[in-house]
């Protein structure tokens, strides 16, 4: 399919994603909004892969108490970094047809490290006569961005009494794959959003890997030979210290939202909740991931600042 007609049939299917909440015009005294964050779907063709995806969201829309909109955590297919570009279409093609048959809810979504398209495929030398995918202008982060209809690789909303924060956590890292954290003019943004938010007005804060984690730690399932945790900088924001100095400014910001690791965890520190949903995939669709089946979160954010999360497995096949 030619690049025009791939993204005019995309944004057919994801244009309801940035239709107004309605949810909201008609309940001025609203106490909680819910949303749905479902991270890590990592969907591919196959059988397993696409059902799975397909329930996630039909039991979204089945709560007997409704979700007002759903937020995607990132890493929406299986991986675009190594694969061609047939792959990667074949891959975003199945997400947004599954995302228009089975969801009828506002989705705002992340940029998770798989849906970056081309930073490493090793192409086959004898083909090096054709383009390389850095020469592309989807390669990076442009496709993902396009293909999901965001306003930016990072922006923020607003729902009730709330500002939602979406991050871009993944960076290229010169020495050799991503590392996990802002970029400078990211940093400068994120600042300025900070500053301009008023005081009485609470912040979640969205990316897709965690800013603060143990699990982060937890990930390889065993210490170091000589007993330490390895938190590897893909895995955990390196700039938390940086962050961290920065939060303590903010006594507003209330929670911060992330999955990646594929693990669950709900931590306090200094404030803030830090909160990672694990993964819609598991096990990247084959069973558990350690001890944490596949899921997705339901999160409440109370006009007190206070929030909850609430963890959902559901039936893969």
């Amino acid at each position: 399919m030619k690049r025009k007609s791939f993204l005019q049939n995309s944004a057919a299917v994801i244009g309801a994603a940035w239709l107004p909440s309605a949810s909201f015009a008609n309940e001025p005294l609203k106490k909680t909004i819910r949303f749905a964050h479902l991270s890590d779907i990592h969907v591919k063709p196959g059988a397993i892969p696409e059902s799975g995806m397909a329930k996630a969201f039909q039991q979204v829309q089945l709560l007997k108490k409704p979700v007002d909109f759903i937020v995607n955590g990132g890493d929406a297919i299986m991986d675009a970094l190594e694969a061609d570009k047939q792959k990667t279409q074949i891959q975003w093609d199945l997400f947004t047809s599954l995302l228009k048959k089975e969801n009828s809810l506002p989705v705002y979504h992340t940029i998770g490290n798989h849906d970056i398209w081309g930073w490493f495929y090793k192409k086959d030398p004898a083909a090096l006569a054709n383009s390389l995918p850095d020469q592309d202008k989807l390669y990076g982060k442009i496709w993902v961005q396009e293909i999901l209809q965001m306003p930016g690789r990072y922006y923020s909303f607003t729902k009730g009494n709330w500002k939602l924060i979406v991050l871009d956590s993944t960076q290229l890292n010169p020495a050799g794959g991503y590392i996990a954290r802002l970029d400078e003019e990211q940093m400068n943004w994120l600042q300025s959003e900070l500053s301009l938010t008023p005081k009485e007005q609470h912040i979640c804060i969205i990316s897709h890997i965690p800013i603060l984690s143990i699990c982060a730690g937890l990930f390889f399932d065993k210490t170091e030979t000589n007993g330490d945790l390895l938190v590897k900088r893909n895995l955990m924001h390196t700039d938390f210290l940086s962050l961290k100095k920065r939060f303590r400014n903010y006594p507003n910001i209330r929670a911060c939202i992330s999955g990646h690791i594929h693990l669950q965890e709900e931590i306090e520190y200094l404030g803030i909740k830090y909160y990672c949903n694990g993964a819609v995939s598991g096990n990247w669709w084959k069973g558990s991931f350690q001890e944490f089946e596949p899921a997705f979160a339901i999160i409440e954010l109370m006009d007190d600042g206070s929030t909850k999360r609430t963890m959902v497995k559901y039936q893969v096949n």
